[in-house]
């Protein structure tokens, strides 16, 4: 199906020089919603699936209804959106296309992770755009730093592939992520 279609575009949102990528028509119908979960989800290399706040969210947690292989959704949010117990929140800075954030998460949910391979909890970034990549590098570097403790046993982080709904194709995100796992995105547009 030609996705591309019901993308719509606003140009200097949020920030002068900025393209808003409007994904919200996919949750206006729903045989395209479930068409297009079914074939994000499918695309994911991982039974685990990490994802950014807040539109993230929309497509990940869909994908634990499907017949595919995702079993346990990470959410990735901003300050003061997770409780956490002591030594369990792990803040990431990112550098989005309008300047610097802060992204967090926790280790109990990677925890929570289904099916270790070997001694690695495999993990599939997924994100609505890919623009910069400056949030999906930041957040998999922090993911991958991290060792989590599942029935007793120390389990590695590896982001083992990046999955995008819109890759924005002129600008440099791909090329940033390519050197730390596989880059799939199931729509490609470009700015101009």
């Amino acid at each position: 199906m030609d996705y591309s279609k019901f993308i719509k575009f606003y140009p200097d949102f949020p920030i002068k020089g900025v393209n808003f990528v409007d994904i919200i028509p996919f949750l206006q119908d729903k045989k395209l919603f479930q068409s297009l979960i079914d074939d994000l989800e499918a695309m994911c290399d991982a039974p685990n699936v990490a994802a950014p706040e807040a539109r993230g969210f929309f497509f990940t947690a869909p994908m634990l209804y499907s017949a595919g292989k995702v079993q346990n959704v990470i959410p990735l949010r901003k300050k003061g959106k997770l409780p956490f117990s002591e030594g369990d929140l792990i803040q990431v800075e990112i550098m989005k296309e309008y300047g610097p954030d802060h992204v967090y998460f926790r280790n109990s949910d990677i925890a929570a992770s289904a099916a270790p391979e070997g001694d690695t909890v495999e993990i599939t970034f997924f994100d609505d755009i890919l623009a910069t990549g400056g949030t999906a590098k930041g957040l998999a570097e922090g993911l991958n730093a991290q060792k989590v403790i599942i029935g007793g046993k120390e389990y590695k982080v590896k982001v083992k592939d990046f999955v995008f709904l819109v890759e924005i194709d002129d600008l440099p995100g791909r090329a940033k992520l390519e050197g730390i796992a596989p880059v799939k995105s199931l729509i490609h547009v470009t700015e101009g």
